[in-house]
C-alpha cells in the first residue's frame, strides 16, 4: 500500500454545485414566503440543494450520528475533569441510552454509531462491533512523545476514510460528528494553535467536563509544550496527527475528508470535530465547503478554527457537554430547512404590470 498523502485530496474534492446553488435560489424567490423572512434557513436550504445537486431540495431522511472514541495520553497530566482512561465510560453511556447524544438521537429517531479508534480499556469492555475498529490502546502523551506512529496515523486516516464510504454507501444523507474522549479538547487546542499560530493561553478552554483555574494552568502548559513539538512537523499533516494528534482525531479528520469525496454533508459538533476541519482544511480547501459548524461550545479554539474556516455555527445555547450534543441539537433545523425549501408552494404567476397610458401606449 503507497503511503498516504492527504494533499492529494485537493485533487479530489470539488465544492458543491454553484449553478445548482444558483437555481435553488431563484427558486427561493418564487415562493410564497418572501425572501429573508426565514432567514439563515434560507441559506442552508440552498446549501443542501447544491450538496445534494438537487432542486427542490430532497428531505434529509437518512441522518446518521458518527462518533469517534479515544483515549489521550495527555490526560494524565490531570488537565481534564474526567481522569485519564475512561473515555471507554462516555462509550458505555451512549450505547446504554442513557447520555446525552443518545437521548438526543433516540428522540430524533437518528441511529448512533460508535467507533473505538483510541480507547484505553479491555475490549472486553464493550461490544465487537465498536471496538474492532481500534488502531491503537490510547495515545501517547503529547506534551513529550508522539501521540502515534507514522504508521498507526495513517491506519487512523485510513479508519475514518473507510467508515466514510461505508456511510455512503449505505445511503446516509447527512452526517453528525463527533467525539467521546478524555483529554480530547487539550489535542485539539494544540493542533488548532499550531495550525493558526497563536499560543496556548488564547486556545486553552475549560473543556466539556468543566475544570477550575489549576487544571488550566496545567492544561495551558501541555499545550505549550506540545505545541514546541508540533510546530516542526506543520508542512506534513499526517505527520501533525502523529506528533500531536491521536487515533480518534486521525480517524475524524480521515471521515471528514472522505465524506466531502462522497458528496456527503457533515455537521460538526465541538472544538474537537473543529480541530480535524482545520487540519483537512489545510490538505484540501474545499472541504469546508461540505461542513457546517452545528453549535458554539465556548472553546476559545473551537472560535479561532471556525473563524479560519469561514463557518458560521447555527446554534449558541452554552452547550459545552460535546459527544455530539450541539451538532445534533441543530440537526432539526437543518430538516425544517429542507422541508420549507422543498414543501413551500411558489407564488400564482401575476399578470404582467400594464402601462399606465393603455396597452399601446396611447393616452
Amino acid at each position: 500500500m503507497s503511503r498516504l498523502n492527504l494533499d492529494d485530496f485537493s485533487e479530489l474534492i470539488e465544492r458543491p454545485d454553484s449553478g445548482i446553488r444558483r437555481d435553488a435560489e431563484e427558486r427561493r424567490e418564487r415562493l410564497a414566503v418572501p425572501p429573508g423572512a426565514l432567514g439563515r434557513l434560507d441559506e442552508l436550504g440552498e446549501w443542501l440543494s447544491a450538496a445534494q445537486g438537487a432542486v427542490p431540495v430532497r428531505p434529509v431522511e437518512r441522518p446518521k450520528a458518527v462518533l469517534f472514541a479515544g483515549d489521550h495520553g495527555v490526560a494524565a497530566l490531570g488537565v481534564s475533569g474526567r481522569p485519564a482512561g475512561t473515555a471507554h465510560t462516555l462509550v458505555r453511556a451512549v450505547l446504554d441510552g442513557v447520555g446525552p447524544a443518545a437521548v438526543l438521537a433516540r428522540r430524533a429517531g437518528v441511529p448512533v454509531r460508535v467507533v473505538d479508534a483510541g480507547l484505553d480499556c479491555d475490549p472486553g469492555l464493550l461490544p465487537e462491533e465498536v471496538v474492532r475498529h481500534r488502531v491503537r490502546r490510547g495515545s501517547g502523551r503529547i506534551d513529550v512523545e508522539d501521540a502515534l506512529t507514522a504508521e498507526e496515523a495513517e491506519r487512523a486516516v485510513r479508519l475514518g476514510m473507510a467508515i466514510a464510504d461505508e456511510e455512503a454507501d449505505s445511503g446516509t444523507d447527512l452526517v453528525v460528528l463527533g467525539d467521546l474522549s478524555v483529554g480530547g479538547t487539550t489535542v485539539a487546542a494544540t493542533l488548532i494553535a499550531a495550525l493558526c499560530g497563536t499560543d496556548a493561553s488564547v486556545v486553552t478552554g475549560r473543556g466539556g467536563a468543566g475544570i477550575d483555574d489549576l487544571t488550566w494552568m496545567r492544561k495551558c502548559a501541555a499545550v505549550r509544550d506540545a505545541l514546541r513539538r508540533a510546530r516542526p512537523v506543520l508542512g506534513d499533516q499526517l505527520e501533525l496527527l502523529a506528533a500531536v494528534g491521536g487515533a480518534d482525531v486521525a480517524a475524524m479528520t480521515g471521515f471528514l475528508l472522505q465524506a466531502a469525496v462522497r458528496r456527503t454533508p457533515v455537521i460538526l459538533d465541538g472544538v474537537v470535530s473543529a480541530a480535524c476541519a482545520l487540519v483537512g482544511q489545510r490538505a484540501a480547501f474545499r472541504a469546508p465547503d461540505w461542513w457546517l459548524a452545528g453549535q458554539v461550545s465556548g472553546e476559545p479554539a473551537q472560535a479561532k478554527a471556525l473563524d479560519r474556516m469561514a463557518l458560521n455555527p447555527l446554534l449558541d445555547h452554552g452547550v459545552t457537554v460535546g459527544e455530539g450534543t450541539g451538532a445534533l441539537l441543530a440537526l432539526p433545523l437543518v430538516q425544517a430547512a429542507a422541508a420549507l425549501a422543498a414543501e413551500l408552494p411558489e407564488r400564482p404567476d401575476q399578470p404582467e404590470p400594464r402601462d399606465a397610458r393603455g396597452e399601446d401606449g396611447s393616452d
